[in-house]
């Protein structure tokens, strides 16, 4: 097949053509923001699942809906070394950038601005030098006594009530996208699900929507007990087979190009479903494939170069970022996990390894903190990345 007119998409966070199995989901958000713009109580929305199962692609589809509906919007992702207040600052500047046309009383979004700005400026660290500190670029004076405390649990709760109300002026809302949401430090996360928790008592049409990896319920459960109730938790897990199929034949369709049933057979059982696969070995077959319909054995003759382009850039690129003590923890996980390469318990890694569970635990620890594993439940440990521990099996040694 021509490779110019390959329509798959196997980037990071990058939409694939068709976005196969998220009805469900895309239906639930445009229920949140309709029964919002009426004034009805709604819960924030948080995303998880592994990596590779189009988190940030859905967190893309939901924005997108929300500007379809006029709605402000930004998104930022979290780092575990970054606090929320500069890159907050900039989505929520974003979002009222967008509405601020349609207000009637400019002085009003003015004073929010100020608002923001005191708030984006208490990032500064106190012992930069005054020329050297960052700056947001808001062309207003910051204002004083709102959102400035150095708290940020106080100051994001007036900032988001604040927001909320500009939005309410409109008619309309604001929504703020946060990714890699599980990397948002414990202090902001705190601070973020008080923010929720008062902008849902009193019914301000502003909602935060989270993406992350499976344990982030229990990083904002542990954060404020209430948490479980104050957001939705959609699990966001690998495609069912029509769902995959769908993704596969869909854009092929768009080039006037089929597939044989048993070229699908081979694709869903190679790929599991996992939406990241499923477009990796699409487009290596498609480049493979000499005619239509593409056929069972150009899918066997493509695979070997799909495992090798993801043996380096999916796996091999994040096994890298290992120390050697922390790759003997994961390489321990890789043999005693199943096919499936579910959760592994913490103290039979420490056994195969010859070790006391306490002396693992900074490795551990680490791996969580670098995204590579996660503690599915108490006293068990698993991949982020689906297929990681076959990985190990077959190519790391060392």
């Amino acid at each position: 097949m021509d490779p110019v007119r390959n329509p798959y998409a196997p980037g990071a966070g990058q939409r694939p053509p068709e976005l196969a199995g998220r009805d469900r989901e895309l239906g639930q958000f445009d229920v949140v923001l309709e029964r919002i713009a009426r004034g009805r109580p709604e819960r924030s929305l948080v995303l998880t699942g592994l990596r590779g199962v189009g988190k940030t692609v859905l967190l893309n589809a939901l924005r997108s809906q929300a500007i379809g509906r006029m709605w402000g919007t930004g998104k930022i992702e979290a780092r575990p070394d970054q606090s929320l207040r500069r890159p907050l600052a900039g989505a929520l500047h974003m979002a009222v950038r967008e509405l601020s046309p349609r207000h009637r009383d400019p002085a009003r979004v003015d004073a929010f601005l100020g608002v923001l700005k005191a708030f984006a400026l208490r990032a500064a660290d106190n012992g930069t030098k005054l020329r050297d500190r960052w700056q947001p670029g808001i062309d207003v004076p910051a204002a004083t006594g709102r959102a400035d405390t150095g708290d940020i649990e106080v100051d994001l709760v007036e900032l988001l009530v604040d927001a909320a109300g500009v939005a309410l002026d409109v008619g309309v809302g604001i929504a703020v996208f946060v990714d890699e949401m599980q990397d948002v430090p414990p202090a902001d996360v705190s601070a973020l699900c008080a923010a929720c928790h008062e902008l849902s008592q009193q019914g301000l049409p502003l909602v935060v929507v989270g993406a992350g990896l499976p344990h982030l319920p229990a990083v904002l459960s542990a954060s404020k007990s209430y948490s479980e109730r104050l957001f939705r938790y959609v699990r966001i897990d690998k495609l069912d087979r029509e769902a995959a199929d769908l993704a596969l034949v869909s854009p092929a369709a768009e080039e006037d190009v089929s597939y044989d049933p048993a070229a699908l057979d081979a694709l869903y059982e190679i790929t599991e479903g996992y939406p990241y696969f499923v477009q990796a070995y699409g487009k290596v077959t498609w480049d493979h494939a000499p005619t239509d319909p593409i056929s069972a054995d150009d899918v066997r003759v493509a695979a070997p170069e799909a495992q090798a382009e993801l043996a380096v850039g999916f796996f091999g690129s994040r096994y890298e970022r290992a120390t050697p003590a922390e790759r003997d923890y994961l390489r321990a996980m890789a043999a005693l996990s199943d096919e499936t390469d579910g959760a592994v318990p913490t103290s039979d890694v420490a056994t195969y390894l010859g070790r006391k569970p306490s002396s693992l635990s900074p490795s551990r620890d680490s791996l969580i903190k670098k995204g590579l594993v996660y503690s599915a439940e108490r006293g068990t440990i698993a991949f982020t990345v689906p297929h990681f521990g076959i990985y190990l099996r077959k190519h790391a040694t060392t």
